[in-house]
């Protein structure tokens, strides 16, 4: 922030209490971080799978801008946060200083540098299980048999046709790893559409790296969670300087009617 001459203005720090890395509130914003994740996911899908069409480089680039919008929403939420635990905590220090009573859970809600995180991967957390558990089973997934022209069937009956393709026969059940596959594509779903549907063996790589995709929107959370020191400065910062400011045109206007005022009478000589 530079002020109206041109020169940079000295940050404005005000001290504060640091609270805990959880605390009374932290099960609930993890609640909450996790419905606002799984809007994210639903949405992303939507969304992904209506630009998983045309070339490889306009999916990259438009599956990616809607990536890192998520990221960035995430990221302002938590730096609201961070910055309200912020003022929490200046409130504090200052009750603190004129000798006031606080509670130990007043002081737990405020600021915490790891509590962004914690909170987040609290609810990050069933995403993360499904994709582990997906990540440590998963495949490269392979063509399976295909459909029967119709006329083979009048030779079904046979025992010499019959029992040599009696595997397009049987209908094979959705498996676990099948189930797990479907959620954790939901989740990450502008990366499948990043690599692509043909593409299996970079799919495979996805699916083996879900568990560090779903973590990204809990990474931009806590970080997002972190400036909320550089927020707090940053109003503060902008307060001494509009004072400053108001300061300077008060002297001016001073000076301005000083200058106005009538002077009496000339002594004449």
């Amino acid at each position: 922030m530079t002020n109206k001459s041109g020169k940079p203005t000295a940050p404005v720090k005000k001290p504060f209490l640091t609270g805990n890395p959880t605390d009374e509130r932290t099960f609930p914003a993890a609640a909450g971080f996790f419905g606002v994740l799984l809007i994210a996911a639903f949405m992303s899908f939507l969304v992904s799978t209506m630009m998983g069409i045309g070339g490889a480089a306009v999916r990259i680039i438009l599956n990616g801008m809607l990536e890192v919008l998520i990221l960035i929403i995430f990221f302002n939420n938590a730096s609201g946060r961070g910055a309200d635990a912020v003022a929490r905590g200046e409130i504090l220090y200052q009750k603190q200083e004129a000798g006031k009573p606080f509670s130990a859970s007043e002081k737990a809600v405020c600021f915490h540098p790891a509590k962004g995180y914690l909170t987040a991967l609290l609810g990050s957390l069933p995403f993360l299980i499904v994709a582990l558990a997906l990540a440590f089973t998963a495949h490269r997934q392979t063509t399976g048999v295909g459909a029967l022209p119709s006329w083979i069937g009048g030779y079904m009956g046979r025992s010499d046709v019959g029992d040599a393709l009696v595997a397009y026969t049987v209908a094979e059940g959705m498996k676990l790893e099948d189930i797990l596959r479907i959620a954790v594509r939901v989740m990450v779903m502008p990366f499948i559409s990043m690599v692509g549907t043909e593409n299996r063996d970079g799919l495979l790589l996805v699916e083996r790296l879900s568990p560090l995709l779903v973590l990204l929107p809990a990474l931009a959370y806590g970080t997002g969670y972190l400036t909320g020191r550089n927020e707090r400065t940053r109003i503060h910062t902008g307060i001494a300087e509009n004072n400053r400011r108001r300061i300077r045109k008060e002297k001016k206007a001073r000076k301005a009617r000083m200058a106005r005022k009538p002077r009496g009478p000339e002594q004449l000589n």
